[in-house]
């Protein structure tokens, strides 16, 4: 029991410590919110490794979020903190450091020359595959029912670890993606200042798209058209790379945060439909372009109720992109949206949004316009 109210057992979820991987030779233990939904004798409940991004923690209203949908649920910490203080700034809890915690994120990009198994990315990969072993032993948790989801740099460690960890019945990344190298924020501004030795080191130690295209299960990516840290150029050529089934959800202009903002509808949708048998996400199945108009076909279980076409008319930085959005011809006999592409466009795709406002994207196009 501890006196800090924010680790107080309730609404069915306990606060832990389970066994991490050696830090520098000394053990290490990660802070974690776990629960199992009520459930009828002999009955299995699916289960859901939730895994927070930069400058968060292990979120209990989130874990609490996933346990009222009938999940049982761990929701860990990845950086050898507990959930001790409240952030002022957005009133969410902040990890404070624990003493057999292991390394601090995020990245750790300063640490390229410890070995790999005390750097900040094996700890909180480990954590994660250690969470998956912990959840699905739990009496009434079906282990063949396990999903995973990651928010930002949880979407980054996710990516990881569905390459690594076989187990999963899907993982759903939000945000994060691979080839930080080449397009992302880091990219920009810390690894300017780094040795070039150093950054080519991390990346091939840790970046997604080493890993990402030795997944199995099937996967669902999220994320925002103009998105500060994970850009679409990046993003594609990270789903591009796996080779199962896979979904794409590219939200106009989506904020980035924790949830309920990097729990969009369509993570639950993906998963209900996986490890609950229910309806899935509509499927995009090919796309077209001839003399100016730009189609998909798609499949669907459930009532497409609107498409449209998102276009941007700007070059340069994916992030300042100007995107709009116009409805799209919706042919739901023949399965089959369709527009005239507007003069001067760059970049386009189509959204398709299902009758639970699920929203489903097809690859977005680089027209021969865009230099």
């Amino acid at each position: 029991k501890t006196k800090n109210a924010l680790l107080q057992a309730s609404d069915g979820l306990a606060p832990i410590f389970y066994d991490g991987v050696s830090y520098e030779g000394k053990p290490t233990e990660i802070f974690a919110w776990i629960g199992v939904p009520k459930h009828k004798p002999g009955e299995k409940v699916p289960g859901i490794v939730l895994v927070h991004g930069g400058g968060g923690t292990a979120f209990k209203y989130w874990a609490k979020l996933w346990l009222d949908r009938g999940y049982a649920v761990i929701a860990m910490d990845t950086c050898g903190c507990t959930p001790a203080k409240i952030n002022p700034r957005n009133k969410l809890p902040k990890g404070v450091k624990h003493k057999s915690g292991g390394p601090v994120g995020w990245g750790d990009f300063k640490n390229t020359g410890k070995p790999a198994k005390d750097q900040w990315m094996y700890h909180a990969v480990s954590a994660v595959v250690l969470a998956n072993s912990l959840l699905r032993s739990l009496p009434g948790v079906d282990p063949k029912r396990v999903g995973l989801t990651g928010i930002s740099w949880g979407g980054i460690i996710s990516e990881i670890v569905a390459g690594v960890d076989d187990r999963f019945a899907f993982a759903a990344p939000v945000y994060g993606c691979g080839f930080l190298g080449e397009d992302s924020y880091w990219q920009e501004t810390v690894w300017k200042k780094m040795n070039h030795e150093d950054v080519e080191k991390w990346l091939k130690l840790w970046d997604p798209s080493q890993y990402v295209g030795l997944a199995k299960m099937p996967m669902l990516f999220v994320n925002g058209t103009n998105d500060k840290h994970f850009r679409p150029g990046s993003w594609q050529k990270t789903y591009n790379l796996v080779k199962g089934d896979k979904n794409i959800s590219m939200h106009l202009r989506m904020r980035h945060a924790h949830p309920p903002a990097g729990d969009p509808p369509e993570i639950r949708t993906f998963a209900d439909s996986i490890v609950k048998g229910e309806f899935p996400l509509p499927e995009v199945v090919s796309q077209q372009y001839s003399n100016g108009v730009a189609s998909v076909t798609y499949e669907s279980k459930v009532p497409v109720i609107k498409a449209e076409l998102l276009y941007t008319t700007d070059n340069g930085p994916w992030r300042k992109r100007r995107w709009k959005n116009i409805k799209a011809n919706l042919n739901r006999e023949a399965k089959q949206v369709s527009a005239k592409l507007p003069k001067h466009v760059k970049v386009y795709y189509f959204n398709i949004i299902d009758n639970r406002n699920c929203i489903v994207s097809s690859k977005h196009n680089i027209t021969k316009e865009s230099i």
